[in-house]
């Protein structure tokens, strides 16, 4: 953080004069208060656990089934792993409705920019370490997830901009600002694409890929949630999905639909009501058709 902060700042600043100058408005005070908000509230809760998940990785590494002892093929094989495990546990924040009442927090920005990279999904820590565990049995120590998965989150956090546009050849190996954009896109068809964090080549191979358009060839972005939120308090930024989610539940409904509210995609409903992702895109393609 001592070494990160500062060259964050200048980037900001700088994003913010550029921003001015083109006339664009990817910023607001209000939006980028409550990006600090959130990120303090994550850090704090994270913090106060790291203790603990930390004795859990350890105690997992002790009973290790593997060792990689060669330094220059261990920490290309950790970076890859912990890159593979965010995809999967990204991919299920999007699928999995409790999970995106926790994710939808970094997604209700109308705003694209570097301070968005810290609007955090203030839960996350109670249960991203366990998504780490395998890394420990396979003989990954417990420090070097923690200090590789934070180093990781740097570029996670830099891809939240507008000021650069694609990055040729990169676009095929990376997850570059124009690939992120998709992901925090609310058009339907880019909803739940590029999961990745580091590489793109999970996207492309797990099929949850979409590259970013011309608006000659698609509509301009649209960030944000699918339906519009009014988030008067920031504490409400945190919970207003799950007062939802509460709300949904205690219909007078069979155990099972109740069940799909709570582990199907965020959207579904069994009145049609509201929408998944993918019903919002067959909606899109059917009205263009």
């Amino acid at each position: 953080m001592l070494i990160t902060t500062p060259f964050y700042l200048i980037l900001i600043i700088f994003e913010i004069l550029l921003g001015n100058a083109l006339h664009r408005p990817w910023y607001s005070v209000k939006d980028s208060l409550n990006n600090l908000y959130l990120m303090l509230l994550n850090s704090g809760l994270d913090i106060l656990i790291r203790g603990g998940y930390f004795v859990v990785l350890a105690t997992c590494w002790h009973y290790r089934i593997a060792e990689i002892k060669h330094p220059f093929i261990y920490w290309p094989a950790l970076v890859l792993g912990i890159d593979f495990v965010f995809y999967w546990l990204h991919r299920l924040e999007h699928s999995v409705r409790l999970f995106w009442a926790v994710h939808v927090t970094h997604h209700s920005s109308s705003h694209f920019n570097l301070t968005v990279g810290f609007r955090s999904s203030v839960f996350q820590p109670l249960y991203r370490f366990v998504f780490f565990i395998p890394l420990a049995f396979l003989g990954f120590k417990a420090i070097d997830i923690i200090i590789l998965f934070s180093a990781s989150q740097i570029w996670g956090i830099l891809v939240h901009t507008e000021m650069v546009n694609k990055m040729g050849w990169l676009e095929k190996i990376l997850v570059t600002p124009s690939h992120h954009r998709v992901h925090h896109a609310c058009n339907p068809r880019y909803l739940d694409k590029n999961m990745g964090m580091f590489l793109i080549i999970w996207d492309k191979i797990f099929g949850t890929f979409q590259a970013e358009l011309s608006e000659k060839d698609y509509q301009p972005i649209r960030y944000g949630l699918t339906t519009e939120k009014r988030l008067a308090f920031p504490f409400s930024v945190v919970l207003h999905e799950w007062k939802d989610l509460m709300s949904d539940l205690r219909q007078k409904l069979p155990a099972k639909l109740k069940l799909n509210y709570l582990f199907g995609p965020p959207g579904w409903s069994h009145d049609g009501s509201s929408l998944t992702s993918e019903q919002l895109r067959q909606k899109e393609q059917f009205g263009e058709s």
